[in-house]
This record gives C-alpha cells, structure tokens and sequence, in this order.
C-alpha cells in the first residue's frame, strides 16, 4: 500500500497525535517562524496549508504547502523519525509538485539559510530551493 497524500483541513484526534510525533523530534530550527511545533501544526490546520502522507490510516510526514499564484513553497517538511529513509519525504515532494503544476504553478522548496538536509533533497530531487535570510 503506497503513502497516501492529502491536504489536511481537519485533523482527527488520531491525526493529532500523529502529527504531534512527526514534529516532536524535528529539530528548532524547522519551526521558523512558529514558536514551536503545536503553533505550526494550529496555524497550518487554520489556513489549509498542512499537506500529510498517511500509510495504513496513520501520518507519517507532514509539510507546509503555502499556494501562490505562480510559485507554491513547501517547507517545514518532517517525517516521524522511525520512518525516515524510506521516501515518505520524496513522495510527499512529488505529489506536492504534481498539485502545483495542475494549478499552474512552480513548486520550490523553502528552508532557512544554511540547512544541508534541505539542500541536499533539493538537488537530489531537482526542486529549486528558496533561502529565508535570518
């Protein structure tokens, strides 16, 4: 069964959970510019911007997917820990991109200055990268 990609506009309390351990381990510096992992996952909820891969009923990972006319940014991109390595983050880039290019739009990925993990998804899936400046 693949990992399914979804927009989340309202989350069960399953949901909840999940996505309280995806970000519970991500490191700070993935938050910016929320306090902390419980603002980004309210603020996201609110303004539909939460897009999420289940696999078996359960999220997996989760990503901001901020939607402009002609550029959409992903960012805040975590996959729960005993997950990781196994391309729920691919997947959820992907679909990500697919969504964009059906709106008519660009997807680029957007992460603070000087993060590899970032960069380096970005070159292996050939997905431009925006820089926050601090």
């Amino acid at each position: 069964m693949p990992v399914i990609v979804e927009l989340l506009n309202e989350a069960t309390p399953e949901d909840q959970q999940d996505l309280q351990k995806i970000y519970g381990d991500a490191p700070q510096w993935l938050f910016a510019p929320f306090a902390g992992d419980t603002q980004l996952i309210e603020t996201c909820l609110q303004d539909s911007s939460l897009i999420a891969g289940r696999f078996n009923d359960r999220l997996l990972g989760a990503a901001r997917l901020q939607r402009h006319p002609e550029v959409w940014h992903l960012s805040q991109l975590c996959v729960r820990k005993i997950t990781r390595r196994r391309g729920v983050a691919e997947r959820l880039v992907r679909e990500a991109q697919t969504m964009a290019a059906q709106s008519g739009a660009t997807l680029r990925l957007l992460a603070p200055v000087g993060h590899l993990e970032v960069q380096a998804l970005a070159a292996k899936l050939n997905v431009p990268l925006d820089v926050l400046s601090e």
